[in-house]
């Protein structure tokens, strides 16, 4: 059985290299190719590859994203596995900061997470443009029992993953 696989796509950076583009706009709500934003990449990569538990973090000048999220982005809410649910950023440390980066984004949001013990969180960017079946990669990753093996520079069990051309 697939293992159940919630989602978090980080939407909150300001998008700085990408002036004036990103002036008055988040990078992922830049459009791209007329009607379409950065950010429906990663969304439709993910919607494509079966993932529908999905929370896009956002911070930086977010309106027009969220506006594009709740406008094209909806499931209905007929089943309660399929979400697009997005989530500014709430100041939940004890020091009341906004997101410091990427890893402190998930960390002030572990509290959305209902995985169960042998379900997955993957973390994508909704800033890059590619087109990827992403189940792929869960398979591999559950082919390789997950990545905490030797030379995994992170603590055990957190998932770190470093990999060669090779799979090594």
């Amino acid at each position: 059985m697939a293992p159940k696989v919630v989602t978090f796509v980080l939407a909150g950076g300001a998008g700085n290299r990408l002036l004036p583009l990103t002036e008055d706009i988040a990078k992922p709500a830049v459009p791209f190719g007329g009607k379409y934003r950065i950010i429906d990449f990663a969304l439709s990569n993910l919607i494509n590859s079966g993932l529908c538990a999905i929370y896009v973090l956002v911070q930086y000048r977010s309106h027009s994203l969220l506006r594009h999220l709740r406008d094209g982005w909806q499931f209905g809410g007929l089943l309660q596995e399929q979400f697009i649910i997005p989530v500014p950023a709430q100041m939940r440390t004890e020091d009341d900061s906004w997101y410091r980066g990427t890893a402190d984004a998930i960390f002030q949001n572990l509290s959305l997470l209902d995985v169960p013990e042998d379900g997955l969180v993957a973390i994508f960017s909704a800033d890059h443009i590619y087109r990827m079946n992403v189940q792929h990669m869960i398979e591999f990753h559950e082919r390789m029992r997950g990545c905490d093996r030797g030379g995994d520079p992170g603590p055990a069990g957190t998932g770190n993953c470093v990999w060669s051309h090779r799979g090594r």
